[in-house]
């Protein structure tokens, strides 16, 4: 690797310093964080240009954005800690009249975050299966290697998973908790695994690094793909109201075969598209598949009489569907006037 990228991380380092020097408030650094570290930032520039490099100096090119990633992070922090000290010392010189009444208490509500994901671990109860929860830090295999992805494939690198160490990672999904499973009880099996998960994507409308998942798993001799269709139709009604349909649409993951993406009817619209849905009509939410012979033998089953379904599916993005949420941070703003509002 040359000294270009190097040089040019420094040249945007400098820049960066003297943009959060000049942040006065909490938006006024956000506006830097996203500027430099947005998807469409200028570090994000940086990183993509790596794939133009030769392969063979691409993970040291990489490790050098990371390492200036993790730098800039802990100037963020220290100048929200900078600014959050002057706001809160320009508050202590205002005179407190201790005879003013305090502010009302405000009532609580279950989080929307929290009631969509109680809702869909309800259905599967009342259907049979058990809950399983799974650790949030777990080892490659159960991550990957078990689910049959590849070594070669992007959810490895660490530009999009959170590693603690080579074999240690922040889950980027809940399917560990399939994996620990299946390998301590023989079939059949049926769970829902919910739970946190985490991925190395700069924060936006779209993104957060930390989201909730939840997952489902049916393994049994003559599981069929009819089987999931039926659960997941009648899930979707269930979040989305008795009219909902539900299609699937053919796709790949390494760990089912045959896979689908589930799509369900335009809570907003009803179907008949708006800007909602982006004028299709329909909500992507999932995916889904026939578990792969892979996994199976991975986990010491035999896949010849062992057959089962598997599905992930993200809460945040049902949540904003049933909530006509526009910005998934609003579900970790904590903002009272608005939780309010969606209870």
């Amino acid at each position: 690797m040359d000294t270009f990228l190097p040089e040019r991380l420094q040249e945007i380092g400098d820049r960066f310093r003297i943009a959060l020097a000049n942040a006065a408030d909490e938006q006024a650094i956000e506006n830097v964080r996203i500027a430099f570290l947005g998807r469409g930032g200028e570090i994000t520039q940086a990183r993509r240009s790596i794939g133009a490099l030769p392969a063979d100096q691409r993970p040291e090119a990489g490790k050098v954005v990371n390492e200036a990633v993790v730098g800039f992070e802990a100037l963020l922090a220290q100048a929200g800690t900078r600014v959050h000290a002057l706001l809160l010392e320009a508050e202590l010189t205002h005179a407190i009249d201790v005879t003013f009444p305090g502010t009302p208490a405000r009532t609580g509500s279950i989080h929307p975050l929290r009631r969509t994901l109680r809702d869909a671990v309800a259905y599967f109860r009342r259907r049979g299966f058990a809950v399983v929860l799974g650790p949030e830090i777990d080892t490659t295999r159960n991550n990957f290697d078990a689910l049959n992805i590849p070594t070669d494939h992007p959810a490895r690198e660490g530009f999009d998973s959170f590693y603690l160490s080579p074999d240690l990672l922040l889950r980027p999904h809940t399917s560990p908790s399939q994996i620990r499973t299946m390998q301590a009880y023989p079939p059949p099996i049926a769970i829902v695994a919910p739970g946190k998960c985490y991925r190395r994507d700069a924060v936006d409308a779209r993104h957060l690094y930390m989201f909730h998942q939840i997952e489902g798993l049916l393994v049994a001799p003559d599981i069929h793909f009819g089987h999931l269709k039926g659960m997941l139709t009648g899930l979707c009604r269930e979040l989305f109201g008795s009219q909902a349909q539900v299609r699937f649409r053919p796709s790949f993951f390494p760990f089912t075969e045959p896979s689908a993406e589930v799509d369900v009817s335009c809570p907003t619209c009803k179907g008949a598209q708006c800007r909602t849905c982006g004028g299709s009509g329909w909500i992507e939410i999932g995916g889904s598949g026939m578990v792969h012979p892979n996994v199976l033998l991975a986990v010491g089953y035999d896949s010849r009489r062992i057959s089962g379904w598997a599905f992930g599916i993200g809460i945040e993005r049902v949540a904003m569907k049933r909530y006509d949420v526009n910005d998934i941070r609003t579900f970790v703003e904590n903002d009272p006037d608005v939780l309010e509002q969606l209870a």
